[in-house]
């Protein structure tokens, strides 16, 4: 395994995306309440010819408190479906998210679920028992390249784990958690996250982005093109597949489970503004949220007010270009935190911007 020394956002390399300013740390937890832990796997495999354990998990929490007893509004959007999550059918049909949304390799997903819902099954008696099962949601991509992913390395444990380190602290990004083994236009990608604040009338509402970066390829890169003064030219590897990117989208704008959808849409534009074209078989998935409001499991009403956001206000606006450029920043984040990574069979992948 390689070590090398803390790398950069891309802003500390004189590289603005955007025009929005940023949140204090540039992250999504700068979404208040907004909590992300990581469990990164990296170590030869014992007794194994080449095989390298190369991968993690990670965990986005809402808020600190019992997701299942106090959901937040919530939607997500398939750019293209080539993916295996867990959780999305219910989140789109009732508009809300009831647990730790969870980030891993594609054959860990089961895994990762387990130990999602053992956890929440743990926190919360009443699920499945006085009341109704839970919805887990897990976010995934192939890491297969660097990671030996048929040995189903991650157990239901490690999801737990990354839970349990969640915190509010700036998001340690790159080659972490479900970061660790992933490649993103030939480059070392992984975990990236920015944030954009909007102020309106004095008061202030934050987006926040975090992806999970593993797809493109070296000549689709626009990072090479546009900053090629900037970054360091490093080699590149090619990928048989397309490769995926989860994308989370965070903000305390009081926005209803539709606008979030609309929101969503546009993380789109910031993926593309990297050079996506959404290939074949790119799993192209944003998760999103708001914390603006909690939903109570439990009501003796029948009916709740929610507070949103009007639909012709510039607001809007200002909301759909905050979630194109931190997702655009996120990404080029993911790939300026890396460090090159060496993973199965030999194989290496360099960081960009440095130097082999």
């Amino acid at each position: 395994m390689m070590t090398q020394k803390k790398r950069q956002k891309i802003r500390e390399y004189g590289i603005t995306i955007g025009q929005l300013p940023t949140g204090e740390k540039n992250d999504i937890t700068d979404v208040a309440g907004v909590r992300v832990g990581h469990v990164t796997m990296k170590e030869e495999l014992a007794g194994a010819d080449e095989e390298y354990a190369c991968t993690g998990v990670t965990a986005i929490l809402p808020h600190g408190d019992s997701l299942f007893r106090e959901k937040v509004t919530a939607a997500s959007y398939v750019i293209n479906g080539f993916g295996k999550t867990t959780g999305l059918v219910q989140v789109n049909e009732l508009g809300v998210i009831e647990s730790p949304i969870m980030l891993t390799n594609t054959f860990s997903v089961p895994a990762v679920t387990q130990g999602t819902l053992q956890y929440m099954l743990d926190t919360n008696e009443e699920i499945g028992d006085t009341t109704g099962t839970i919805n887990i949601v897990v976010g995934e991509c192939n890491d297969g390249h660097l990671n030996s992913i048929r040995r189903c390395v991650v157990r239901p444990e490690d999801a737990r784990e990354a839970i349990l380190r969640a915190s509010d602290a700036p998001v340690e990004e790159g080659a972490v958690g479900a970061g660790t083994g992933m490649v993103a236009f030939g480059y070392k990608g992984g975990i990236g996250s920015s944030s954009r604040v909007i102020t309106l009338d004095e008061q202030s509402f934050t987006v926040g982005a975090l992806v999970l970066s593993n797809f493109g390829s070296k000549s689709e890169f626009l990072g090479d093109k546009l900053f090629a003064e900037k970054m360091k030219e490093a080699p590149s590897v090619e990928k048989a597949e397309d490769g995926s990117i989860i994308m989370v989208l965070a903000t305390n704008a009081p926005l209803s489970d539709r606008q979030l959808l609309r929101v969503a849409k546009r993380a789109g534009i910031g993926l593309g503004r990297t050079g996506s074209h959404f290939g074949h078989g790119s799993g192209d998935i944003v998760i999103a949220f708001s914390t603006a409001q909690r939903m109570m499991h439990k009501s003796e009403s029948y009916q709740e007010t929610r507070v949103q956001v009007r639909e012709d206000h510039p607001i809007m606006n200002q909301l759909f270009a905050a979630a194109a450029e931190a997702t655009e920043e996120a990404i080029y984040n993911s790939l300026t935190q890396a460090v090159t990574t060496k993973g199965r069979k030999g194989r290496t992948v360099h960081a960009w911007g440095e130097m082999p």
